[in-house]
């Protein structure tokens, strides 16, 4: 097994100074040998970081002993440093990108009005509870639907969004409406983007709202394969998808011929470069790794430059 890890971590809770929290994240990181992406704002912090086992553990033990990150949720798993290209730490307004600074109310404990959190436990608890009283829970993602292409929850709600920003349009457009009287589980990778999105659904009423604690990942750990989680799931960095075991489904789809596949690629047209699902045999040509809509001609000028 692997002597390296990634952490993934965050927390909401109100910074004096930004600048200097970036400071010291940069300098303890680079001390360290560790790579990844760090963001910093005056509600928090929100990182992914990988390195040699042993310098994550001094990295998580300098990190808590600040007094506002002492109870931080971090959450380990595997890879490295070199599934980063680089080590980036930078101050933003926002530490996960909704577009909506000025509606996030966060306190020391966190952010202020957002959803039920639910350990894994908990929630196969509430599912059970409700669906004896004649109930369903409403499963709603709280990522970019590509992310939704390999893995998500059983018959989960999956926005039509291609970044966070787009998050607030699709709940102002009345597309979800209807679940606004019920009860609705928010979920993503490692429970950060819930944090707000729970809370911008609750501001624009919806009325019993949970969000699933550690996200994913959390879950993941918890029941594996062998619960409500279906497929890969997708990640930011080298590793691009991870499984968790070997029982997991292949619910993704080549974007060229349909066959099963976890594995997204760019596009070989290097004017499109659009992340896409391929099978590993349409992935083994620039012919066939270009999209099926919108990359044609460039298909067929790449043919012919062939048979010249």
């Amino acid at each position: 097994m692997s002597m390296n890890r990634i952490v993934l971590y965050y927390a909401f809770t109100p910074l004096a100074d930004p600048e200097a929290v970036k400071l010291w994240q940069k300098t303890l990181c680079e001390g360290l040998g560790l790579r990844g992406r760090i963001l910093v704002s005056k509600d928090g912090i929100n990182g992914t970081v990988g390195g040699e086992l042993g310098a994550v553990k001094q990295y998580l033990k300098a990190t808590r002993r600040y007094p506002a990150f002492r109870t931080m949720d971090m959450k380990l798993s595997e890879g490295g440093a070199e599934d980063f290209p680089r080590l980036s730490v930078k101050v933003r307004d926002e530490i996960v990108s909704f577009g909506a600074p000025g509606e996030l109310q966060v306190d020391a404990d966190g952010v202020v009005g957002g959803g039920v959190h639910l350990q894994p436990e908990e929630l196969h608890a509430l599912v059970e509870a409700k669906r004896s009283t004649g109930q369903d829970v409403v499963f709603f993602d709280g990522r970019n639907a590509f992310e939704a292409q390999i893995g998500r929850f059983q018959d989960a709600v999956v926005p039509d969004v291609s970044t966070t920003h787009d998050f607030v349009a699709e709940l102002d457009s009345g597309k979800y409406d209807d679940l606004k009287d019920k009860p609705v589980v928010t979920y993503c990778t490692g429970g950060i983007r819930c944090e707000v999105l729970s809370s911008l659904m609750v501001n624009r009423g919806f009325t019993e709202v949970y969000q699933l604690q550690g996200g994913i990942v959390r879950y993941g750990e918890t029941y594996g394969d062998q619960g409500l989680w279906e497929g890969s799931l997708y990640v930011f960095d080298k590793r691009m998808h991870l499984e968790f075991s070997d029982d997991a489904a292949t619910i993704g789809k080549c974007v060229r011929c349909q066959a099963p596949t976890s594995k997204f690629e760019n596009c070989s047209n290097q004017q499109c470069r659009n992340l896409t699902l391929y099978c590993t045999d349409c992935a083994a040509s620039p012919v066939t790794l270009r999209c099926p809509q919108g990359c044609e001609s460039d298909e067929a000028e790449a043919t012919a430059a062939g048979a010249a």
